[in-house]
Protein backbone atom coordinates (compact mmCIF):
# COMPACT_ATOMS: atom_id res chain seq x y z
CA UNK A 1 0.00 0.00 0.00
CA UNK A 2 1.78 3.56 -1.13
CA UNK A 3 2.06 6.14 1.51
CA UNK A 4 0.12 9.11 0.65
CA UNK A 5 3.14 11.86 0.65
CA UNK A 6 1.58 15.55 2.38
CA UNK A 7 0.94 18.33 -0.28
CA UNK A 8 1.55 21.49 -0.18
CA UNK A 9 -1.83 22.47 1.40
CA UNK A 10 -1.28 20.30 4.76
CA UNK A 11 1.98 21.57 5.30
CA UNK A 12 0.44 25.39 4.93
CA UNK A 13 -2.15 24.67 7.61
CA UNK A 14 -0.25 22.26 9.87
CA UNK A 15 1.32 25.50 11.58
CA UNK A 16 -2.46 26.90 12.27
CA UNK A 17 -4.06 23.51 13.47
CA UNK A 18 -0.65 23.01 15.89
CA UNK A 19 -1.35 26.84 16.96
CA UNK A 20 -5.84 25.66 17.51
CA UNK A 21 -4.53 22.08 19.51
CA UNK A 22 -2.51 24.32 21.76
CA UNK A 23 -5.54 27.07 22.31
CA UNK A 24 -7.82 24.33 22.79
CA UNK A 25 -5.60 22.52 25.74
CA UNK A 26 -4.56 25.84 27.03
CA UNK A 27 -7.89 25.99 28.51
CA UNK A 28 -8.73 22.60 28.77
CA UNK A 29 -6.08 21.62 31.20
CA UNK A 30 -7.03 24.03 33.54
CA UNK A 31 -10.88 23.44 32.92
CA UNK A 32 -11.90 23.81 37.15
CA UNK A 33 -10.91 27.62 35.89
CA UNK A 34 -12.07 28.19 32.86
CA UNK A 35 -14.86 26.18 32.75
CA UNK A 36 -16.16 25.14 36.14
CA UNK A 37 -15.85 28.46 37.84
CA UNK A 38 -17.90 30.60 35.70
CA UNK A 39 -20.32 27.47 35.38
CA UNK A 40 -20.42 28.00 39.06
CA UNK A 41 -21.21 31.45 38.71
CA UNK A 42 -23.72 31.45 36.28
CA UNK A 43 -25.30 28.33 38.44
CA UNK A 44 -25.98 31.49 41.42
CA UNK A 45 -27.55 33.51 39.08
CA UNK A 46 -29.56 31.03 37.95
CA UNK A 47 -30.84 30.13 41.21
CA UNK A 48 -31.29 33.65 42.62
CA UNK A 49 -33.29 34.26 39.09
CA UNK A 50 -35.18 30.85 38.79
CA UNK A 51 -35.68 29.51 41.58
CA UNK A 52 -36.47 32.37 44.34
CA UNK A 53 -37.61 35.41 41.68
CA UNK A 54 -38.97 33.20 38.88
CA UNK A 55 -42.34 32.92 39.20
CA UNK A 56 -42.46 36.01 41.68
CA UNK A 57 -41.84 38.32 38.79
CA UNK A 58 -42.26 39.57 35.39
CA UNK A 59 -41.37 42.09 33.69
CA UNK A 60 -43.08 40.87 30.19
CA UNK A 61 -46.36 39.43 29.51
CA UNK A 62 -46.62 36.05 28.81
CA UNK A 63 -43.46 34.89 30.36
CA UNK A 64 -41.74 34.02 33.40
CA UNK A 65 -38.95 36.12 34.93
CA UNK A 66 -36.82 33.13 35.07
CA UNK A 67 -37.51 32.97 30.88
CA UNK A 68 -37.10 36.50 30.20
CA UNK A 69 -33.60 36.71 32.28
CA UNK A 70 -31.87 33.21 31.22
CA UNK A 71 -31.33 34.21 27.61
CA UNK A 72 -29.00 37.09 29.09
CA UNK A 73 -27.13 34.59 31.92
CA UNK A 74 -26.50 31.89 28.65
CA UNK A 75 -25.25 34.54 26.35
CA UNK A 76 -23.31 36.42 29.01
CA UNK A 77 -21.18 33.16 29.97
CA UNK A 78 -20.36 33.14 26.35
CA UNK A 79 -19.66 36.74 26.01
CA UNK A 80 -17.06 36.74 29.15
CA UNK A 81 -15.19 33.45 28.62
CA UNK A 82 -14.72 33.92 24.94
CA UNK A 83 -13.19 37.75 25.69
CA UNK A 84 -11.28 35.83 28.40
CA UNK A 85 -10.15 33.01 26.62
CA UNK A 86 -8.34 35.56 23.74
CA UNK A 87 -7.67 37.96 25.64
CA UNK A 88 -5.47 35.99 28.36
CA UNK A 89 -3.66 34.06 26.26
CA UNK A 90 -2.55 36.30 23.75
CA UNK A 91 -1.23 38.38 27.01
CA UNK A 92 0.22 36.14 28.38
CA UNK A 93 2.17 35.29 25.30
CA UNK A 94 3.11 38.73 25.21
CA UNK A 95 4.18 38.64 29.00
CA UNK A 96 6.21 35.88 29.03
CA UNK A 97 7.89 36.52 25.81
CA UNK A 98 6.23 33.42 23.49
CA UNK A 99 4.73 35.26 20.93
CA UNK A 100 8.44 36.19 19.44
CA UNK A 101 8.71 32.45 18.75
CA UNK A 102 5.52 32.02 17.48
CA UNK A 103 5.38 35.17 14.94
CA UNK A 104 8.80 33.45 13.25
CA UNK A 105 6.44 30.61 12.58
CA UNK A 106 4.87 29.91 8.97
CA UNK A 107 1.47 31.12 10.79
CA UNK A 108 -0.47 34.06 8.73
CA UNK A 109 -1.97 36.62 10.71
CA UNK A 110 -5.74 35.51 9.23
CA UNK A 111 -4.51 31.93 10.47
CA UNK A 112 -3.03 33.29 14.05
CA UNK A 113 -6.66 34.89 14.50
CA UNK A 114 -8.85 32.22 13.26
CA UNK A 115 -6.61 29.36 15.82
CA UNK A 116 -7.40 31.84 18.81
CA UNK A 117 -10.77 32.67 18.02
CA UNK A 118 -12.05 29.21 17.51
CA UNK A 119 -10.62 28.26 21.13
CA UNK A 120 -12.38 31.52 22.54
CA UNK A 121 -15.78 30.27 20.59
CA UNK A 122 -15.46 26.57 21.53
CA UNK A 123 -14.88 27.57 25.48
CA UNK A 124 -17.98 30.35 25.07
CA UNK A 125 -20.14 27.35 23.58
CA UNK A 126 -19.25 24.87 26.33
CA UNK A 127 -19.92 27.66 29.00
CA UNK A 128 -23.05 28.95 27.22
CA UNK A 129 -24.36 24.84 26.45
CA UNK A 130 -23.88 23.84 30.12
CA UNK A 131 -25.62 26.73 31.65
CA UNK A 132 -28.67 26.33 29.23
CA UNK A 133 -28.58 22.93 30.50
CA UNK A 134 -29.16 23.72 33.93
CA UNK A 135 -31.10 26.64 33.17
CA UNK A 136 -33.54 24.04 31.89
CA UNK A 137 -34.36 23.15 36.00
CA UNK A 138 -35.48 26.37 36.50
CA UNK A 139 -37.92 27.44 33.04
CA UNK A 140 -38.77 25.66 29.80
CA UNK A 141 -37.29 28.34 26.90
CA UNK A 142 -39.97 27.81 23.74
CA UNK A 143 -37.00 28.24 21.32
CA UNK A 144 -38.90 30.16 18.71
CA UNK A 145 -35.50 30.62 16.14
CA UNK A 146 -33.12 27.79 17.91
CA UNK A 147 -31.15 28.45 14.24
CA UNK A 148 -31.48 32.26 14.83
CA UNK A 149 -30.13 31.87 18.56
CA UNK A 150 -27.34 29.78 17.57
CA UNK A 151 -25.70 32.32 15.20
CA UNK A 152 -26.93 35.09 17.64
CA UNK A 153 -24.34 33.44 20.33
CA UNK A 154 -21.35 32.58 17.67
CA UNK A 155 -21.71 35.86 16.38
CA UNK A 156 -21.26 37.31 20.06
CA UNK A 157 -18.63 34.48 20.54
CA UNK A 158 -16.54 35.79 17.76
CA UNK A 159 -16.78 39.53 18.51
CA UNK A 160 -15.56 39.33 21.83
CA UNK A 161 -12.78 37.41 20.67
CA UNK A 162 -11.75 39.85 18.43
CA UNK A 163 -11.66 42.34 21.08
CA UNK A 164 -10.00 39.85 23.41
CA UNK A 165 -7.10 39.84 21.13
CA UNK A 166 -7.43 43.92 20.78
CA UNK A 167 -7.35 44.10 24.68
CA UNK A 168 -4.66 41.68 25.11
CA UNK A 169 -2.33 44.16 22.23
CA UNK A 170 -3.15 47.27 24.19
CA UNK A 171 -3.05 46.08 27.69
CA UNK A 172 0.45 47.36 29.63
CA UNK A 173 -0.41 44.51 32.89
CA UNK A 174 -2.81 42.65 34.18
CA UNK A 175 -4.83 45.95 35.82
CA UNK A 176 -5.08 47.04 32.35
CA UNK A 177 -6.69 43.50 31.08
CA UNK A 178 -8.71 43.28 33.59
CA UNK A 179 -10.45 46.51 33.82
CA UNK A 180 -11.16 45.92 29.99
CA UNK A 181 -13.89 43.54 31.68
CA UNK A 182 -14.81 45.04 34.80
CA UNK A 183 -15.01 48.45 33.80
CA UNK A 184 -16.16 48.06 30.14
CA UNK A 185 -18.05 44.98 29.60
CA UNK A 186 -19.61 44.20 32.77
CA UNK A 187 -21.38 47.54 32.70
CA UNK A 188 -22.54 47.49 28.98
CA UNK A 189 -23.84 43.76 29.97
CA UNK A 190 -26.01 44.98 32.84
CA UNK A 191 -26.85 48.12 31.24
CA UNK A 192 -27.88 46.19 27.66
CA UNK A 193 -30.95 44.61 29.08
CA UNK A 194 -30.06 41.19 30.68
CA UNK A 195 -32.41 41.58 33.87
CA UNK A 196 -34.80 43.80 32.31
CA UNK A 197 -36.37 45.07 28.98
CA UNK A 198 -35.19 48.55 27.98
CA UNK A 199 -38.94 48.98 27.15
CA UNK A 200 -39.75 49.58 30.46
CA UNK A 201 -37.13 52.30 31.13
CA UNK A 202 -38.01 55.87 31.18
CA UNK A 203 -36.30 58.56 28.65
CA UNK A 204 -34.01 59.49 27.74
CA UNK A 205 -32.23 55.82 29.25
CA UNK A 206 -34.45 53.67 26.87
CA UNK A 207 -32.87 55.93 23.54
CA UNK A 208 -29.45 55.71 25.41
CA UNK A 209 -30.09 51.63 25.66
CA UNK A 210 -30.16 51.74 21.75
CA UNK A 211 -25.83 53.30 21.98
CA UNK A 212 -24.80 50.15 23.84
CA UNK A 213 -23.23 47.54 21.73
CA UNK A 214 -24.36 44.75 23.84
CA UNK A 215 -27.69 45.52 23.63
CA UNK A 216 -28.41 44.16 20.48
CA UNK A 217 -26.71 41.09 21.03
CA UNK A 218 -28.84 40.16 23.79
CA UNK A 219 -31.76 41.18 22.61
CA UNK A 220 -31.16 39.28 19.83
CA UNK A 221 -30.10 36.20 21.12
CA UNK A 222 -33.23 36.47 23.82
CA UNK A 223 -35.69 37.47 20.52
CA UNK A 224 -34.54 34.15 18.84
CA UNK A 225 -35.59 31.95 22.44
CA UNK A 226 -38.68 33.46 23.65
CA UNK A 227 -39.94 35.12 20.30
CA UNK A 228 -39.96 38.48 21.42
CA UNK A 229 -37.64 41.62 21.61
CA UNK A 230 -37.08 45.34 21.25
CA UNK A 231 -35.68 45.04 17.99
CA UNK A 232 -36.00 43.19 14.66
CA UNK A 233 -33.61 40.43 13.42
CA UNK A 234 -32.36 42.52 10.87
CA UNK A 235 -31.61 45.66 13.12
CA UNK A 236 -29.91 42.80 15.86
CA UNK A 237 -27.74 40.79 13.40
CA UNK A 238 -27.06 44.00 11.31
CA UNK A 239 -25.52 45.79 14.22
CA UNK A 240 -24.24 43.07 16.01
CA UNK A 241 -22.47 41.49 12.41
CA UNK A 242 -20.84 45.61 11.91
CA UNK A 243 -19.46 45.55 14.92
CA UNK A 244 -17.57 42.38 14.48
CA UNK A 245 -16.34 42.87 11.20
CA UNK A 246 -14.89 46.48 12.45
CA UNK A 247 -13.05 44.51 15.75
CA UNK A 248 -12.26 42.04 13.30
CA UNK A 249 -10.36 43.85 10.58
CA UNK A 250 -9.03 46.38 13.65
CA UNK A 251 -6.98 43.18 15.07
CA UNK A 252 -5.72 41.86 11.65
CA UNK A 253 -4.51 45.44 10.96
CA UNK A 254 -2.70 45.04 14.54
CA UNK A 255 -1.53 41.56 14.50
CA UNK A 256 -0.24 41.68 10.41
CA UNK A 257 2.21 45.18 11.45
CA UNK A 258 3.16 43.09 14.68
CA UNK A 259 1.76 46.00 16.81
CA UNK A 260 3.01 45.90 20.21
CA UNK A 261 3.85 42.00 19.90
CA UNK A 262 7.41 42.06 19.12
CA UNK A 263 8.74 44.42 21.82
Amino acid sequence: MENKVPTATYYAWLPFVTLLRKEILRFWRVASQTLLTPIITASLYLFVFGATLGERLSVLEGFSYAQFVIPGLILMGVINNSFANTSSSLFMSRYLGGIVDLLVTPVTPPQFILAYTLAAMLRGSLVGTVVWAISTLFADLPWHAPLLAILMAMLASFLFAQFGLIAAIFAHNFDTLSMYSNFLILPLIYLGGVFYPISILPQPWEKLSYLNPLFYLIDGFRHAIIGVGDTSFTVAFGVSGAIALLLFCWAAWLIGKGYRLRS
